[in-house]
């Protein structure tokens, strides 16, 4: 990065090289599919572009390009939260009453029985991508990118006390949303 800082592109090349599939797995991970993986991945090298000559090397190139990604990824998924969806098993009626549809799926009696590691890994990623946006990106970090609390606070901007905080509430939410894949029978 200080290489193409001080005006040699050809490093610049070799930093996409190196990162793109990292940036391209990571903003997949934190948004799901759907979420426009290229797109942002393309918006996060054009980042890095824009801002070389604002850049410090006060932590870890790595770190600094998580912290892009994330603080992207944030961007995206706010933008999400603000269209009104409407649930099809929840309508209020004018008069502010709400109905609501319960549909047992019987489809899954005994998962821990049948499921298999496929099924299982798909489940613990629909888990994750329903993890609030900062608990998502912390367990990401911490369990796909093997990044210890130190670093990942430094990527969210936030105490190391408060990533152990993240984490806890993290696994505590995917505990209670994947429990019933690991019930004994």
């Amino acid at each position: 990065m200080l290489r193409f800082k001080g005006g040699d592109f050809s490093a610049f090349e070799e930093l996409v090289h190196r990162n793109t599939s990292k940036v391209h797995s990571l903003v997949y991970r934190f948004l799901g599919p759907g979420g426009h993986a290229d797109d942002i991945s393309q918006e996060v090298f054009l980042r890095i572009f824009r801002t070389a000559g604002r850049y410090q090397p006060l932590a870890k190139f790595s770190t600094w390009l998580y912290r892009i990604v994330a603080h992207l990824a944030f961007n995206v998924l706010r933008s999400r939260k603000r269209k009104r969806l409407v649930s099809l098993e929840s309508i209020s009626s004018e008069d502010g009453e709400t109905f609501t549809w319960d549909i047992e799926d019987n489809r899954f009696t005994q998962p821990h029985v049948d499921l298999d590691a496929e099924e299982l890994g798909r489940k613990v990623s629909e888990a994750v991508a329903q993890l609030p946006d900062n608990q998502r990106i912390a367990i990401i970090l911490n369990k796909y990118e093997n990044k210890n609390y130190e670093d990942i606070a430094e990527v969210l901007n936030i105490s190391t006390m408060a990533v152990k905080s993240l984490l806890s509430r993290a696994r505590g939410n995917l505990r209670i949303a994947l429990r019933h894949y690991f019930e004994q029978g």
